[in-house]
């Protein structure tokens, strides 16, 4: 049986609190779980007691090999409970393929526009020189 440690909401309608429990990775989210381990209320400021955890039961639980879910990854993180590597991407930010393209497209158009300005402005200079 797979285990994870994972959240479960409890809040009403636009006011969030979850629970922080251990259950079968086949079971739905607010489904059955195995044990409830601590708390979330992402109402609260950060520097506040948002995060409550047991952390006994959540070794214990660990060392079992449960599997906690990146949200709680982090939780435990911070509580010094486990570790979260860092993740790295780079890429995530640029722009997807047809907006690159666009702007290719585009930078291709002002450049073009650019050049013209500068030819249609030194030609009457040349004319008028040539006089």
């Amino acid at each position: 049986m797979a285990l994870k440690i994972r959240l479960a909401r409890a809040g009403s309608k636009k006011r969030p609190y979850y629970h922080v429990v251990v259950a079968d990775a086949r079971s739905p989210r607010d489904g059955r779980f195995i044990e409830a381990l601590g708390s979330w209320n992402p109402l609260l400021p950060k520097d506040g007691e948002r995060v409550k955890v047991d952390a006994d039961r959540v070794k214990h639980w660990l060392s079992h090999g449960a599997q906690p879910t990146d949200r709680v990854l982090r939780f435990l993180d911070e509580a010094g409970i486990a570790k979260r590597e860092a993740r790295s991407n780079p890429t995530k930010a640029l722009p997807g393929k047809k907006a690159q393209e666009r702007a290719a497209l585009l930078k291709k158009a002002q450049e073009d526009a650019a050049a013209a300005a500068a030819t249609a402005t030194a030609a009457p200079a040349e004319t008028a020189t040539a006089e």
